[in-house]
């Protein structure tokens, strides 16, 4: 199977990758198919070549996930919600919702206490 995958290179702590296609079996800094366009994170340069890569997606290359956002960023693919995204979200939102009730119940019994307090007085 073809994988578009990033290829490092540059000096050390100094990353640059170049995004390429290889082979899936194939080493990280291996000896690619073809590449298909540069990545700096440093300076967020991307530069990608549209149509080798549209070639290659059409064949049934496969991205790595950094290499999906790249793609997307740069509008060769569609944003599509990945599953874990979505599970995510939702946990976030089921704690966000506990958080409020115990936020609720302690308001509540707060003012018991005072209320207690107030009818003692």
């Amino acid at each position: 199977m073809i994988k578009l995958r990033l290829k490092r290179f540059g000096k050390k702590k100094e990353a640059s990758f170049r995004i390429v296609a290889c082979n899936s079996t194939s080493r990280r800094d291996g000896r690619p198919l073809q590449e298909l366009g540069f990545y700096n994170p440093r300076t967020k340069e991307t530069r990608l070549d549209t149509e080798a890569l549209r070639t290659r997606l059409i064949q049934g290359a496969q991205p790595t996930d950094v290499v999906r956002s790249l793609l997307e960023k740069g509008g060769l693919l569609e944003k599509k919600e990945r599953p874990s995204i979505a599970i995510g979200k939702a946990k976030i939102e089921q704690e966000k919702v506990a958080k409020a009730k115990t936020k609720d119940e302690e308001n509540d019994s707060n003012e018991a206490v005072s209320d207690s307090n107030e009818a003692e007085s």
